[in-house]
């Protein structure tokens, strides 16, 4: 199995490739700001062939350049319906305020164009999506945003590891995905949280933002899911 990753754009977005391995088809996930270069290289250093994007949420760091690796590469875009809209309307998950402070902190008014890629398909709570030689669970995980989901793969491989879970901005190593924004919702991400911590503790967290995890780990470490599980998890969040 292969999976690779680099850290994309400004907020160092992970952007991740999963596929049976080099040489094969891959699914890309998450490829956000500045993305594009940095796919086009581990797709020809490994011989690979896109054949799916995978959106973990509609937050512009993680979607950026989603509409043109799509084009790119001709594969379809997987987003969970309530964050679709965000595809072409990514500041409408920000507040005002925020827009303009990331406007000017990140060049955005240079933004590209947004617009809905030409072939988008949902991603449901309890979905099964087969491709690239693989089947990837979706779980819906609302509470940063209301579309969030995490996209689970059986891994095959010498580490022991069950599953790959690719996390986004729900879940990181030691911290959760922050509430405060457009759509952020503590009672469903709380609720979100209990219902994810009931995955064995040996599948891996590949989150969104900084480096990867496991279930056990954070059940067992993460003061917001520890806060979470005696009785609610603290305001907020600790990152993007």
């Amino acid at each position: 199995m292969l999976i690779a990753a680099f850290p994309a754009g400004p907020l160092a977005a992970n952007c991740y490739f999963v596929g049976r391995g080099p040489g094969a088809e891959c699914v890309i996930v998450d490829p956000g700001m500045d993305s594009l270069t940095g796919i086009r290289t581990i797709v020809t250093e490994q011989n690979l062939t896109p054949v799916a994007v995978f959106v973990t949420h509609g937050h512009f760091d993680h979607m950026w350049q989603a509409a043109d690796v799509a084009a790119e590469y001709d594969v379809p875009v997987y987003v969970h319906p309530a964050d679709r809209h965000l595809l072409a309307d990514p500041m409408a998950a920000i507040s005002g305020e925020s827009a303009a402070m990331l406007r000017t902190q990140f060049g955005l008014d240079d933004a590209p164009e947004f617009r809905e890629p030409a072939d988008v398909r949902d991603a449901t709570d309890g979905a099964v999506i087969e491709v690239a030689g693989l089947r990837f669970t979706v779980d819906h995980v609302p509470g940063h945003t209301p579309g969030t989901v995490v996209y689970r793969v059986d891994h095959t491989g010498d580490e022991p590891v069950s599953q790959v879970a690719f996390t986004g901005d729900f879940l990181f190593a030691g911290s959760i995905g922050r509430t405060d924004l457009v759509g952020g919702d503590m009672e469903q991400m709380a609720a979100s949280l209990r219902r994810f911590m009931e995955l064995p503790d040996d599948v891996a967290v590949l989150p969104g933002h900084g480096g990867q995890s496991s279930v056990g780990r954070e059940r067992a470490t993460n003061p917001f899911v520890q806060q979470y599980v005696g009785s609610s998890a603290p305001s907020g969040g600790g990152d993007v």
